[in-house]
């Protein structure tokens, strides 16, 4: 078990990276947030790139499992950040991503 948590944590470490970048620069360009708000989203964004080659899988592999991962974090944060409530279909969405994370992973 051990050796599938420091995946996880990466998989997690990259997402919150991707998911805030891409949110900050949001904000910044939409929401007519400061221009720092938009700088500390494009580092955001730089140092996901760099987590994900701290995975020991192949790129396509890492990916593939990283999408599913993205599209369930990106859930919840719209839920906890923007009041974004998931319907049934998107909750079912992720059941199915998660799915295919341990096909991939596994």
């Amino acid at each position: 078990m051990l050796s599938l948590a420091k995946p996880l944590l990466l998989f997690l470490l990259a997402g919150l990276c991707e998911i805030g970048g891409g949110y900050l620069m949001w904000q910044w360009l939409k929401a007519d947030r400061p221009a720092w708000v938009g700088v500390m989203g494009a580092l955001l964004l730089v140092l996901y790139g760099w987590v994900a080659t701290w995975q020991i899988t192949s790129f396509g592999k890492t990916y593939a499992v990283y999408g599913g991962v993205f599209v369930v974090m990106s859930i919840a944060w719209a839920w906890y950040f923007d009041g974004f409530r998931p319907d049934r279909l998107d909750v079912i969405g992720g059941i199915v991503c998660f799915a295919g994370i341990g096909i991939i992973l596994f």
